[in-house]
C-alpha cells in the first residue's frame, strides 16, 4: 500500500522561521504536484520567530494574488499557534480568529505564556522533568487537558506534532480530537505522531494529517519520514485527511 499525499498544510515562510517566500513555497507544491498548501507561520506569541499583526493584511493580499495567478493549486494563509495557557488560551487574540483559512496548534517552548501560573504549569515543570524527579504522569494529563480546552475554545483543524515538545495522553487527546473533527499531525520533520502513538490514537477514530513542516521551499512536499511512519502504523488513505492511494 502507498500514498500520495495531495496537501501539505504546514509549511513556513520568511514571516516567521522560514527561509523563503510565500510564493517559494507555491512553486514547488506545484512542481510536487500537490493540490493544496497552507502558509502556517509561527504564531504570535513565538519569541523571536511569531508572525506580525501588522504583516496579516499583508500576506492575505499576496495570497489572494497567487490563488489568482496559480488556479491549480488552493493556497490558503494559516497559522500554527501556540498553546500558552492550562485553560487552553492559544496566542491568537480573538479578533484575529476569522482572519486565517486554517488554523494550526501546538506548543512550542520559546513561546510568551499567558501567565506567570502558566508559565510554571505549562513551560517550567515540563523542561525540569527531564532532569528532576516530577510527577511526570501529572505533567502528562496537564498537558493534554490543556489542549483539549483549546480545542474546545477555538476553530484548531490540526494539532501539530502531538508529544515532540512535552509529553501528552496520545489516547485521551485523540478521543477528543475525533469528536471535534480535528487531526492529529504526523509530522515528517520531527517524526511525531511516533508510530506507536499513532497506533494508540488510531484506535479512537481519530484522523490524521502528514505534513512536512518545512522551514525551507526546498522541504515542501517532503513527507517521506512522515508517510514511512503512517505505513508502519497501519493506517489506511481514508484516515489521513490529505491522503490518497497512490
Amino acid at each position: 500500500m502507498k500514498y500520495r499525499i495531495t496537501a501539505d498544510y504546514h509549511t513556513h515562510t520568511r514571516y516567521s522561521h522560514g527561509k523563503g517566500t510565500i510564493e517559494d513555497n507555491v512553486r514547488v507544491a506545484r512542481d510536487m504536484g500537490l493540490k493544496s498548501i497552507a502558509i502556517a507561520d509561527h504564531g504570535f506569541g513565538h519569541i523571536g520567530f511569531g508572525l506580525k499583526y501588522r504583516d496579516i493584511d499583508k500576506m492575505r493580499n499576496e495570497i489572494q494574488r497567487l490563488n489568482q495567478k496559480y488556479p491549480d493549486i488552493d493556497i490558503l494563509l494559516g497559522i500554527e499557534s501556540n498553546l500558552v495557557g492550562l485553560d487552553g488560551t492559544i496566542d491568537i487574540p480573538q479578533e484575529y480568529i476569522d482572519k486565517f483559512d486554517i488554523i494550526l496548534m501546538g506548543f512550542h517552548k520559546a513561546v510568551m505564556p499567558l501567565s506567570f501560573h502558566d508559565a510554571k504549569e505549562l513551560f517550567i515543570k515540563n523542561a525540569l522533568s527531564l532532569f528532576l524527579p516530577i510527577d511526570k504522569e501529572h505533567l502528562r494529563q496537564q498537558n493534554t487537558q490543556a489542549m483539549i480546552k483549546a480545542m474546545g475554545r477555538y476553530p484548531i483543524k490540526i494539532i501539530t506534532h502531538p508529544g515532540a515538545k512535552i509529553d501528552i495522553d496520545s489516547k485521551m487527546l485523540a478521543k477528543h480530537a475525533a469528536k471535534r473533527g480535528v487531526a492529529l499531525e504526523i509530522n515528517a520533520s520531527h517524526g511525531f505522531m511516533t508510530v506507536e502513538y499513532v497506533k494508540i490514537a488510531m484506535r479512537e477514530g481519530v484522523s490524521f494529517v502528514i505534513n512536512s513542516d518545512a522551514h525551507h521551499p526546498s522541504r515542501v512536499g517532503d513527507f517521506h519520514r512522515g508517510i514511512e511512519i503512517a505505513m508502519a502504523a497501519g493506517l489506511e488513505p481514508e484516515q489521513i485527511i490529505n491522503a490518497e492511494l497512490a
